[in-house]
């Protein structure tokens, strides 16, 4: 039987790329999918696609950082197939741009998009769905990196994201994990890393696991996924040495930083974000 045989599922930002490779291979896994997008056009031609291919799909067009739309994709998707397992918040947009010289409208656009719609639409498919999956699209420029500030911080906000909801979700079934992939697409064309990986395709095997039952036993975890190297990132901890003091004063501070305390390369350092 197919993995996702039985299962309907959200996939927002579907139109093209990342999101129309996860709504393909699920639809091909066995899954109904709704396919979201902001340009109706291209949602309709990856529907019409699944279908031609003899799956099921509907198009709930939309921007997701509209509340209103997070919502009436939700609605599409039980009353066109009468339940809610899954949903991707695949949409999201990047841009370049040097700290100082940024546009506060395009960094509120992309925080909009980014953060927001992952909010909104969580928010409403959990209100229905009743245990599932949830797969948010991180990045690994959550820890960050140099002229995508916004953007990092988006990403940082989305790990926070999928941190908290898999914990206060997980008595209700419901599991929540991210995606950190590396693939080319038009969004990715000023990411060098992204220019030189495989296709989008190459990340919908680990999506449609997700989403599937095979994948019980996780939640709660940013999975990297580039070039063929499939791992778990760790996530935020405390470093030894704790120190403890009943007093703290400037000079005692300074001789914990330069004596005691081991100081790591920075996250961007170790993951060759920067530049």
């Amino acid at each position: 039987m197919a993995i996702l045989a039985g299962k309907a599922v959200v996939i927002t930002g579907a139109g093209q790329g990342l999101g129309r490779a996860f709504a393909t291979h699920a639809a091909a896994a066995g899954a109904a999918v709704v396919v979201n997008d902001v340009d109706e056009p291209l949602a309709k031609q990856v529907a019409d696609l699944i279908t031609l291919r003899g799956g099921k799909a509907v198009v709930s067009a939309g921007p997701v950082q509209d509340p209103e739309q997070a919502e009436a994709m939700v609605d599409t998707c039980t009353a066109a197939f009468g339940r809610i397992d899954g949903l991707v918040n695949n949409a999201g947009i990047r841009y370049q741009a040097e700290l100082g010289q940024d546009d506060p409208g395009r960094m509120r656009e992309l925080i909009e998009i980014n953060v927001l719609g992952t909010l909104y639409c969580t928010n409403a498919a959990v209100q229905t769905m009743r245990r599932g999956s949830i797969v948010n699209l991180g990045s690994v420029a959550m820890v960050g990196q140099p002229t995508a500030l916004a953007y990092s911080a988006s990403k940082g906000a989305v790990a926070s994201i999928t941190a908290g909801a898999a914990a206060e979700l997980q008595d209700k079934g419901i599991r929540v994990n991210a995606v950190c992939p590396v693939a080319w697409t038009r969004m990715s064309a000023a990411d060098t890393k992204a220019v030189h990986s495989g296709p989008p395709e190459t990340i919908a095997p680990l999506v449609t696991y997700l989403l599937s039952d095979r994948a019980v036993k996780v939640t709660g975890q940013l999975i990297r996924f580039a070039n063929g190297r499939l791992h778990v990132m760790g996530q935020t901890s405390p470093k030894e040495p704790v120190l403890d003091s009943d007093e703290w004063d400037v000079e005692s501070i300074a001789e914990a930083f330069e004596r005691q305390l081991e100081l790591e390369d920075p996250a961007w350092v170790r993951w060759g974000v920067g530049r």
